[in-house]
């Protein structure tokens, strides 16, 4: 019986080439679920097709800011956002984090971000987004706010989705919760107190947990590669984060994923 659902994970990634069978094996002892999110075309199609293969994996497809220089082809997009197994549109977003980003790039991303919002909005589906800010500010994320908030005046009941790896402040936080949008914490939590004030303001019905896989390995399993059944460690720091119980938090996440990504047919 699924009782997690890692909503971020790349487990179709060539990282899992060599034991992918094995990892989603110990997925389904843990009672693990995950969402596969493609950065590109190909990644996306590879997340589309495990999905298709396993029950308890599902699919976003999206183009990343910065992993690829792609273009965004809209068509071929579409195509795979039909997909009943696809839940989200995303890793889409802005990052601002590598090097001086000029005017030119920002606006490139800010160009593909819009036209993955503009597909999550015609297939009703949530986005998957991802923001990185330059150090020392928060200037990805006011920027995804705007955009979002453009989108709001017309698409208010339609417009949703999930701030990914989310590292952004109180008043940030503030700004998504009015957009409706969660946020999911990584195993980032069981190492480091910075994010302990967001995770005890945030209402629990905004919170989700995901690893990144093969990204953002939790303690005790630090320095290896990350898998999505340690999901599981990152829910119960954020249940002792919050003074809450393991096993009530855990069950406020799974109904946040089901909830925000629609997810059936385990």
């Amino acid at each position: 019986m699924i009782r997690y659902i890692d909503i971020h994970s790349h487990i179709h990634d060539r990282e899992f080439d060599d034991d992918r069978e094995k990892v989603l094996f110990r997925m389904k002892e843990k009672g693990v679920a995950t969402i596969a999110v493609g950065t590109h075309y190909e990644s996306s199609k590879d997340a589309v097709a495990l999905s298709e293969k396993e029950h308890h994996v599902f699919a976003s497809v999206g183009l990343h800011p910065t992993d690829t220089k792609e273009d965004f082809n809209e068509k071929l997009y579409l195509d795979m956002a039909k997909n009943s197994r696809v839940v989200a549109i995303g890793e889409c977003g802005l990052d601002y984090f590598r090097g001086n980003i000029g005017e030119k790039e920002k606006e490139r991303q800010k160009k593909i971000f819009s036209l993955q919002i503009s597909l999550a909005l015609s297939v009703d589906k949530p986005l998957m987004i991802h923001g990185r800010p330059s150090r020392g500010s928060m200037d990805a994320y006011l920027d995804i706010i705007e955009i979002l908030n453009q989108y709001k005046k017309e698409h208010s009941g339609r417009l949703k989705g999930n701030i990914h790896f989310f590292s952004g402040n109180i008043e940030i936080a503030k700004k998504f919760l009015e957009l409706g949008f969660t946020m999911s914490f990584t195993g980032v939590v069981t190492f480091t107190r910075d994010y302990d004030e967001i995770i005890r303001f945030l209402p629990i019905t905004s919170i989700m947990a995901e690893t990144d896989a093969p990204y953002a390995s939790p303690v005790p399993y630090r320095g290896k590669r990350n898998e999505p059944i340690y999901v599981i460690e990152t829910t119960a720091k954020i249940a002792e984060i919050r003074g809450e119980k393991e096993e009530t938090v855990a069950e406020a996440l799974f109904k946040n994923a089901i909830n925000i990504f629609g997810l059936r047919d385990f």
